[in-house]
């Protein structure tokens, strides 16, 4: 049973993940791992965050038993394998920076960070420490998803994918929500594009994105009320909806089995290099989104 370490008591995902691990009655319960110390974190300029610090630091405490410490070192010195879970993506780089010279395997949420310097940096001292790291959105391996993208052979030529897209001032654009719905387009088409286009108003952010054989995306986040996640495929076949949601599965615990492998195996499901450019992409759309032009990758 490998002892897992949390950085960043300031997100739901934190006692949903050891909910999921903890506790072997739940129904979608992921075995191997649990979750045993914490170091709660929070960014006092982040209302978000700092503000959800002390409720979830006391959930994990008294619901789960989980040791309280006073530093991500700390965390990384009493556990086998490591969640950074911190909400706000400025301080992943210097998170991760702190325990990687402990060389436990790590996975950062999403955003892995919010500028393309950092996200080269966590990738660096991840190579140069031998540390197996993995970032991603649950969105990627939402079941209704993957079984899509399974169901036929014929290749997807394209595909209409949107969310939510709430805006957090210190998390920048598409870094905050949109990054679910860019997770969803990298799973059906993986890496390769090479240009971006963003149009924004008030409600809605529509982002293009242009693959260098031609195939073509779009991304629509949504800001007047419609939460759902979902996607269109497109293949020579035809097109296929896809509901995300439509699963009693939860999103976390199909994460959490591929994060769960990789701390067992040492072996990452997901190529940092594609993890890099989804961050590009995403600094991309940004630029596009305040400037109305294109911006390649």
């Amino acid at each position: 049973m490998l002892r897992i370490g949390i950085i960043g008591l300031d997100t739901s995902h934190s006692v949903a993940f050891t909910e999921l691990l903890n506790r072997e009655e739940h129904p979608h319960h992921v075995p191997g791992g649990r979750v045993t110390v914490a170091y709660p974190g929070g960014s006092p300029d982040f209302p978000l965050s700092i503000g959800r610090v002390e409720g979830f630091t006391k959930r994990m405490k008294e619901e789960f038993g989980v040791e309280i410490v006073d530093s991500p070192e700390a965390v990384a010195a009493k556990c086998d394998a490591l969640l950074l879970e911190s909400s706000d993506g400025r301080v992943h780089a210097e998170q991760f920076a702190a325990i990687a010279p402990y060389g436990k395997p790590v996975f950062v949420d999403k955003p892995l960070a919010v500028t393309s310097a950092d996200a080269r940096l966590i990738a660096e001292l991840a190579e140069r420490n031998g540390i197996p790291v993995m970032s991603s959105s649950a969105l990627r391996y939402a079941v209704p998803l993957v079984q899509a993208l399974a169901a036929e052979e014929s290749p997807v030529s394209g595909i209409d994918a949107y969310g939510p897209m709430d805006i957090e001032p210190t998390q920048g654009g598409l870094f905050w929500y949109g990054i679910h719905t860019v997770e969803m387009v990298y799973a059906a088409l993986g890496p390769g594009c090479v240009e971006v286009i963003a149009r924004a108003n008030e409600s809605h952010d529509v982002v293009t994105g242009v693959w260098a054989d031609g195939r073509i995306a779009t991304i629509r986040g949504n800001r007047i009320g419609n939460y759902r996640f979902g996607a269109i495929l497109h293949r020579a076949s035809g097109s296929q909806p896809v509901d995300v949601s439509a699963t009693p599965k939860p999103y976390y615990a199909s994460l959490l089995e591929q994060v769960i492998g990789m701390f067992r195996t040492g072996a990452a499901p997901l190529a940092m290099a594609e993890t890099l450019e989804v961050i590009r992409f995403v600094e991309a759309a940004n630029e596009s989104r305040e400037t109305g032009r294109p911006v390649r990758l």
